[in-house]
Order: structure tokens, then C-alpha cells, then sequence
């Protein structure tokens, strides 16, 4: 099967993402998700050194050739690990705290445009979806799972209120092995017309990659490490995409910068832990210039916070 041709990839909210990270020459920056390169080429190019982690080995091929690579000592260090593992990767180099972290989570436009590596119907394809090819595939999951956890993974990861009778249509059409044949077997089980706006095909692709990848768990295990990692004053900046995500990080920063309740009238006080991160900045949003250009920056969402002086938490809330 020969590639599809991949459309420019243009890295979202680029200038928002810089200016968040307030960049100084001598900074340490972690790129968790170096995809194209986009974030890493600019922060580079503001003077400061950059460690950049990608599961998927073919998004570290793009850095062949910087000359950052060469640099002695590196202005650029590539990790073939997940972002979850960025802690326990820079410790490894000596390497315990940092002044930035940028997280832009979810696939990438070079894996949605590769038919090849099946995480779109746009093309038909085999039905991988994995970032890590050393993973099992959404095809593996899918023909070997029973129709309760595939029900539950639509359900839960793709917010599909027709969860159970995709998943049981799935399982009776059993073994699938392309893209185009499970787009097809979610359309005829949701009673999908070829005029109607959107393709119920897309959450049910979404929940699976989320599920074969692990993302969400990823993202909850970076955002710990981030906060152990970051040095006082150090910037976290995270680009999100659904709500899933989204929901994730504002629920992460809300409870590191203190903003819980304060209890029931009722009942005592409880201690409130220190704050780990200042106050999030308001989140931001691709201007109509972007929009213009990248139509695929209009879900994008971006929050960060600044590292405070507090210890990082034992225990982190997840949402």
C-alpha cells in the first residue's frame, strides 16, 4: 500500500505556546510530544536546549539532520519514550529539574494524513492506530475483546451513546482488519445517512485510539512528573484537544493551584495542601487568523501555570 500524501503540518498555537513558556537562553525545556518538530524548532531557536519524547519513532526521524543534534554538548536530546516517563528519563542523564514543559496531546496531523498507520477513515487502511508500534493494535483489541469492554471503551472514551450496539455490530462482523470496514460497520449500526453532518464513524476511531494508546492515563502520569520535574518558577503549558483531555488538565491545575472547597460548615476544616502551581492563566484558543489557516487548530485549547516553590504533592487528584 503506497503512503497518502501528508498535508504541511503546522504545529497549533505556536506563538501562544512560546510566550507561555517565557523563554530564556539557559532554559531546559522538555518537549513531550515532538511530533514534526514545530514547538522544538522555535523553542531552539529562542537559545535554549531541548529534550524532546515521542512514542512513535518516525516523528523522532524528523530531527535527522539538526545541527542542534550535533552540538557539543546537545542543544537537542531525543527520547524514544513516552512523556509519562519524562522524570525517570532526565533523571537518568543527571538531569533533576527544568524551566519548561510542553504537552500537545493527541494524535498528530502526519498520523491522521498515513493511511498506512490507521488512525483514520479518511483512507482505508489497516486498522493500527498505535503510536508506539510496539504496541498491540486496534485491530488485536478489537478481534479479541469481548463486546462488553468494547461497548465500555466506545462508551467511555468517545462519549457514544450507541456504544453497545456498535460494539455488538463489531463483534459479529468479526475479523476486522481495515479502517474502511470498521467506519462502515459504525455507520450501518448508528443508522448513518450519507447527508448527515458528521460521521459517527469519528468517536467510536477516537475512542479506540485513545484505549490502544493509553492516552489518558499517559497524560494523567505526565502531569505528575511534570510537577516533580519543573523548578520553582518553571512553566507548564499544555495544548489539548477534546474535552476528555481538557477535562484532565483543568481539574490537574485547579487542585495544584488550590482552588478547592474549603469544606462544609458542617464539618471541620481540612488541611489544604501546598500549592504546586500558581493560578492558571486564562485558557486560549486559535484566533481567526489561525483558523484561516489550520482548520484543525479550532478544538485546540492551551492552558498553563507556573511551578511555585511548594514540594511536589505524594499524592496527585486525577480527573
Amino acid at each position: 500500500m503506497t503512503a497518502s500524501a501528508p498535508s504541511p503540518h503546522v504545529p497549533v498555537l505556536l506563538e501562544e505556546v512560546i510566550a507561555a513558556l517565557e523563554l530564556s537562553p539557559q532554559d531546559l525545556i522538555v518537549d513531550g510530544t515532538f511530533g514534526a518538530g514545530g514547538y522544538s524548532r522555535a523553542i531552539l531557536a529562542a537559545g535554549a536546549t531541548v529534550h524532546a519524547f515521542d512514542r512513535d519513532p518516525s516523528a523522532l526521524a524528523n530531527a535527522d539532520g539538526w545541527a542542534e543534534l550535533a552540538e557539543n554538548p546537545p542543544r537537542l536530546v531525543l527520547h524514544r519514550r513516552p512523556f509519562a516517563e519524562m522524570a525517570d528519563a532526565l533523571a537518568q542523564q543527571g538531569i533533576e529539574q527544568v524551566q519548561g514543559i510542553v504537552l500537545d496531546i493527541g494524535v498528530s496531523s502526519m498520523q491522521l494524513d498515513q493511511a498506512e498507520r490507521g488512525f483514520s477513515f479518511a483512507g482505508d487502511g489497516p486498522l493500527d492506530m498505535r503510536m508506539d508500534p510496539d504496541l498491540p493494535s486496534a485491530a488485536d483489541f478489537l478481534n479479541a475483546a469481548d463486546e462488553g469492554e468494547i461497548a465500555d471503551v466506545i462508551y467511555q472514551y468517545g462519549e457514544e451513546r450507541q456504544s453497545r450496539r456498535i460494539a455488538r455490530a463489531i463483534v459479529s462482523a468479526r475479523p476486522l482488519s481495515t479502517t474502511g470496514e470498521l467506519a462502515r460497520i459504525v455507520r450501518k449500526a448508528t443508522g448513518h445517512k450519507p447527508h448527515d453532518k458528521k460521521d459517527p464513524a469519528t468517536r467510536t476511531f477516537q475512542a479506540i485510539r485513545i484505549h490502544v494508546n493509553g492516552e489518558l492515563d499517559q497524560l494523567r502520569e505526565a502531569l505528575g512528573a511534570a510537577e516533580r520535574l519543573l523548578a520553582p518558577g518553571g512553566r507548564l503549558v499544555v495544548v489539548a484537544f477534546h474535552s476528555l483531555e481538557d477535562r484532565i488538565v483543568k481539574r490537574f491545575l485547579r487542585d495544584a493551584s488550590g482552588q478547592v472547597g474549603g469544606g462544609s460548615r458542617h464539618l471541620p476544616l481540612t488541611e489544604q495542601p501546598p500549592t504546586t502551581f500558581s493560578r492558571p492563566a486564562k485558557a486560549v484558543r486559535a484566533g481567526e487568523a489561525e483558523l484561516a489557516r489550520n482548520p484543525r487548530a479550532r478544538s485546540a485549547i492551551l492552558r498553563a501555570a507556573t511551578r511555585t516553590q511548594a514540594p511536589a504533592r505524594k499524592e496527585v487528584i486525577h480527573g
